[in-house]
């Protein structure tokens, strides 16, 4: 059985993916820029004895690093399951 999305059966498939290769690298550098921003935080807050504030930090850090790792996640997990689409 050959099933496999029709991807020309969309008007302005083209752009629609450069859209979204677009808001895929803007989700990539905000969320290293926002590691980098959050980790500063949360070491000069460490080392201040801020606590709460060093808090926040850890969340930034983690929220940024799962964000990159949905975002790329994303990109492979679509690719999979298109390339196991294609091999039905």
């Amino acid at each position: 059985m050959g099933v496999f999305p029709d991807f020309d059966g969309v008007g302005g498939i083209g752009d629609l993916r450069a859209v979204v290769g677009a808001l895929l690298t803007f989700v990539l550098i905000v969320a290293v820029l926002m590691l980098i921003v959050s980790a500063i935080v949360w070491a000069i807050a460490t080392a201040h004895g801020n606590y709460a504030t060093a808090s926040k930090g850890r969340i930034g850090v983690l929220v940024s690093v799962g964000a990159a790792i949905l975002a790329g996640g994303g990109v492979a997990w679509m690719n999979w399951l298109l390339t196991l689409g294609a091999q039905l």
